[in-house]
């Protein structure tokens, strides 16, 4: 950790990505102070902005700018925890795919199936029969999520497991369980790092473009159903109303996923020395 946090201080765009999720982190967790109103509240609907409203009102009156506060919540936190699990499960099953091959071949083989399986239309497909919901949404990014990580984290380990130092603690009697645990586990930390995240975009990306299909769950503010709602608006287009209602939400994804990418493009050079040239 020491000498990934030395490494990305030498990154100006780790920096600036490392900021950005910071500002919005802080915005996620402090929403209920910061949200001038409560995100159900309803006023005068499409009021333009105002000192109590600074980006005015939706058609229902509820405060946009309560309603992004409060989205900002439910996206972050929805991607951050369908990708630590899903990075978590392909890390493990990597871990043991690698280092034992009849186990590799058949968690392999299932491996092949998902990922002939394109995840975005089945994400649709599922999310369209099964009711919506934090937890609905967690369990298809988790279950199209593993499978990416553990072919990357099993590749490294086949590379890790045949070098001298792992030969050198297996003739000293040590045994699997410390083999992976002390000595293979932290060479494949780095990549994933890198692969949570990758995972960490998609989820976000993902869950917005349901949202907005209107596919997510209908109860809950997320940066995606409120591009939804706005996009309803019959007369979003032909005034400026998509300025204040439509352009924030759409802002603030797209900042949170040029931040992931910052932060990506450092820990893929500290992950591979060779890519700093």
């Amino acid at each position: 950790m020491r000498r990934l946090l030395d490494a990305m201080r030498e990154q100006r765009l780790a920096l600036v990505g490392l900021a950005m999720l910071a500002l919005f982190g802080l915005l996620a967790a402090f929403a209920p102070s910061l949200s001038p109103h409560d995100p159900a509240e309803m006023d005068t609907p499409m009021l333009p902005p105002n000192r109590p409203h600074p980006l005015g009102t939706n058609d229902i009156g509820q405060d946009i700018l309560s309603e992004l506060l409060y989205g900002a919540r439910f996206s972050l936190f929805i991607g951050f925890l369908s990708a630590m699990a899903s990075t978590a499960i392909g890390l493990c099953l990597g871990l043991i795919s690698g280092y034992y091959d009849r186990v590799g071949f058949a968690v392999m083989r299932v491996v092949d199936v998902f990922l002939a399986i394109p995840r975005f239309p089945l994400i649709i497909l599922m999310a369209a029969f099964l009711k919506p919901g934090l937890r609905t949404l967690v369990l298809f990014f988790v279950l199209l999520g593993w499978p990416r990580a553990t072919r990357l984290v099993r590749s490294q380990i086949l590379t890790e497991r045949n070098r001298e130092y792992v030969d050198a603690v297996r003739l000293v009697g040590a045994s699997d369980l410390r083999i992976l645990s002390r000595h293979l586990l932290p060479s494949s930390i780095s990549i994933a790092l890198v692969r949570f995240i990758m995972e960490f975009q998609h989820v976000i990306l993902a869950e917005s473009g349901l949202s907005f299909l209107g596919l997510g769950d209908p109860t809950v503010k997320s940066w995606g159903a409120i591009l939804h709602y706005a996009f309803e608006y019959p007369t979003i287009f032909i005034s400026d109303v998509w300025v204040r209602w439509a352009m924030p939400p759409g802002i603030c994804i797209t900042l949170v996923v040029l931040a992931l990418t910052f932060t990506g493009f450092s820990l893929e050079e500290w992950a591979e020395p060779r890519l700093r040239h």
